[in-house]
């Protein structure tokens, strides 16, 4: 039996959110190919014996080569709403990120201005404000090394597109994989080895906390991570943001 491409974390009559396998599109592109989208609309199908079309609307996104949580509504209301909470920057969004080259601080704060090239399909970040560029903020702070390798906890605060791994390349330190970004070279699978591990929001429907937390991918190299996930995530040290 072929592998799922995802995994469900959270469920029920409002939000799916599952955790993305690498190398699956989100929502479709030019090529074609099957969509983690397309895959849940048949999930949700089968499960609930629901005819003809099924809703599913896509609240973001992470690009191909990026595993980890997605979420998704179930209903348009829950779509209208998880927009507007991703929109005021009302949920916490943490990744992990595997780079070789030790960045310059233990922790900082990274700020610069993107520009997509959207026929290239790829970012370049910019020091300074320039013509066409959109502010992207976020927050890192090294975890640990192991094998010649540092894992880094990303916070995004903005959510521009390929933010994380042109912020990250702009300061020397391209994500394990991501030739795009400046890495010397492919891992198989063309995977990149970021991970969106931790969503943290109030449910837009019942109005509870609900943290995700999204398993690596199934890989070696990922798990020898684990065990530098040691922080204690209690709400008080979650620095939630509400703007």
């Amino acid at each position: 039996m072929k592998k799922k491409p995802y995994q469900v974390v959270y469920e029920d009559n409002h939000l799916l959110i599952v955790n993305k396998e690498p190398g699956i599109l989100v929502q479709g592109d030019r090529t074609g190919d099957i969509t983690l989208l397309d895959v849940l609309k048949e999930y949700v199908k089968e499960k609930y014996n629901k005819p003809g079309d099924v809703f599913l609307g896509l609240v973001h996104r992470l690009d191909r080569p990026v595993s980890g949580l997605v979420v998704f509504a179930r209903t348009s209301k829950a779509l209208e709403r998880m927009s507007e909470i991703f929109r005021k920057r009302q949920v916490q969004k943490t990744y992990w990120a595997v780079v070789r080259q030790k960045p310059p601080k233990d922790s900082d704060k990274l700020v610069h201005w993107l520009v997509k090239d959207e026929q290239k399909n790829q970012t370049t970040a910019h020091e300074y404000e320039v013509p066409g560029s959109q502010r992207a903020e976020l927050t890192y702070r090294v975890l640990g090394r192991i094998n010649e390798h540092y894992l880094l906890e990303v916070n995004p605060v903005t959510g521009r597109p390929h933010q994380i791994r042109a912020q990250l390349s702009a300061i020397g330190c391209p994500i394990r994989g991501d030739i795009k970004y400046g890495y010397d070279r492919a891992v198989p699978d063309k995977k990149i080895y970021l991970h969106a591990r931790r969503l943290y929001f109030v449910h837009p429907v019942k109005k509870e906390p609900i943290i995700c937390k999204a398993g690596v991918p199934n890989d070696p190299f990922w798990e020898e991570f684990l065990e530098l996930d040691k922080e204690d995530y209690k709400d008080k040290n979650l620095n939630f943001i509400f703007e």
